[in-house]
């Protein structure tokens, strides 16, 4: 069976730490819609130029460029036998889009990353980001340059104070249904991720354990 993960969270739970960390632990990729966004705006292409002004402002893109990333990403053949989707979906229509590609693959594994409000906050204040490739850099590193390229670390533009508490409402009213739409799943858990990165890692695995058992039990969704 394929290991499809979905991993939910506001800003800041540490949704990509631990994807990334999943996703090469078992040789599956780590499909991040923020990464691949991200990339075009360093690179100045039409789109990353219309997607940095909607990030700085603490935006989201709009479901038809995002579902359309998604769909194509997930197509390509290294994609077959898994996968971690970080980022994606952010509203519900993205999830009910997501139903659609996920139609005849094996089961969708989603894991909610709970994390207090305080402590995102406190997180976001200080996250850095490599001004060269657009790297994060680990919330608790406390390196001055980027460990994927060696350049230089600054605060993300979208991680300025006002910016993130932006974030967070434009999360809660818009992202937090996500929760309520998948949590009736039987391959729904949620984790605490306020604990140190080794425990979420931890939980994280017990939880994907534990959804896949149910998910080999209740067939394709």
């Amino acid at each position: 069976m394929a290991l499809n993960l979905l991993m939910l969270g506001p800003p800041g739970a540490g949704k990509g730490t631990q994807a990334e960390r999943f996703a090469r632990s078992r040789g599956i990729p780590r499909i991040s819609t923020g990464d691949i966004l991200r990339e075009a705006v360093h690179a100045g292409t039409e789109i990353g130029r219309r997607a940095r002004a909607i990030m700085d402002r603490g935006e989201l893109i709009s479901d038809d460029v995002m579902i359309g990333i998604v769909r194509e990403r997930l197509e390509r053949d290294d994609a077959q036998s898994g996968f971690v989707l970080d980022g994606f979906p952010r509203t519900v229509a993205q999830a009910s889009a997501l139903d659609g590609i996920m139609d005849g693959r094996d089961p969708l594994l989603v894991i909610d990353i709970v994390v207090p409000e305080t402590e995102l906050v406190r997180r976001l204040g200080t996250r850095l980001i490599c001004a060269k490739c657009g790297t994060n850099a680990p919330i608790a590193g406390g390196a001055a340059t980027c460990a994927t390229c060696g350049g230089k670390l600054v605060q993300r533009a979208d991680d300025d104070q006002a910016v993130v508490l932006e974030r967070l409402k434009v999360y809660h009213r818009q992202s937090e249904p996500l929760v309520e739409y998948y949590r009736v799943r039987p391959t729904f858990r949620s984790i605490d991720g306020a604990q140190p990165p080794d425990r979420v890692a931890a939980d994280l695995a017990a939880a994907i354990v534990a959804a896949s058992n149910v998910g080999v039990a209740g067939g394709r969704r």
